[in-house]
């Protein structure tokens, strides 16, 4: 079994499910007292958030591939960047690692090309749904056409993760809220709906909607099980 690298707290709510997925796969997978090797480097969330505001991105930059470091010198053969939006600089941390690095929307885009799927709506923060860096590569690497909501459904997107999904907070007004997006998303021409921040599956799940929802958090550590066991 490889020993899996963990860059999370980004934020810890979605980090703990990733422990929790990939230990729960393992056992499945190998029966008895089976656990995951795992190695979790868990930053300070209100750090990175005080430089994102500030727009000092190349600080940001510097800060994860640091800690991709340490988690390669402390054994890992392998690395998950645990958030969808920080793999805005995913080719900066790959350039300063030596092992491989598992992107979460090739994980993603997989899955929805396994299920059929060539038309998918995409919910993130503000940054994974308008930039390029995720939308681009799931387009440009995996021909699927991407469909993101108009701007006042972003800012309702957005407000939610940061005001309530990293901080622990699930609303039942803000689930309607999004099932309402995914309802107008299907509307456009989206077949599933790609959830695209690592909070979402937290607060949105499959039972709450007949379209294919394609929760990333669980996508990336089953696919981090996968190849730990390969």
């Amino acid at each position: 079994m490889k020993t899996i690298g963990l860059l999370g707290g980004l934020s810890w709510e979605s980090s703990k499910e990733y422990y929790r997925i990939i230990n729960q796969a393992v056992q499945v997978r190998l029966g008895g007292l089976s656990s995951a090797k795992i190695i979790l480097y868990s930053v300070n969330f209100a750090e990175i958030e005080d430089l994102r505001l500030q727009g000092r991105w190349q600080d940001v930059t510097a800060l994860l591939v640091a800690a991709a470091q340490s988690l390669q010198a402390g054994g890992a053969d392998f690395l998950l960047l645990c958030t969808n939006t920080m793999h805005k600089m995913a080719d900066e941390i790959q350039a300063g690692i030596r092992i491989p690095f598992l992107h979460i929307a090739d994980a993603a885009a997989a899955t929805v090309k396994a299920s059929g799927l060539s038309s998918i709506g995409l919910l993130g923060t503000r940054i994974t749904m308008e930039e390029d860096f995720y939308k681009g590569r799931l387009t440009a690497r995996h021909g699927l056409q991407v469909f993101i909501p108009d701007a006042a459904d972003r800012e309702i997107v957005h407000r939610v993760i940061y005001d309530e999904l990293v901080r622990g907070r699930i609303e039942p007004a803000s689930r309607q809220e999004y099932l309402r997006i995914v309802s107008g998303l299907a509307q456009r021409g989206a077949e599933g709906i790609i959830l695209g921040c690592t909070e979402i599956g937290l607060l949105i799940k499959q039972e709450d909607t007949s379209l294919p929802l394609f929760d990333t958090t669980e996508i990336h550590a089953l696919a981090a099980v996968e190849y730990a066991l390969a």
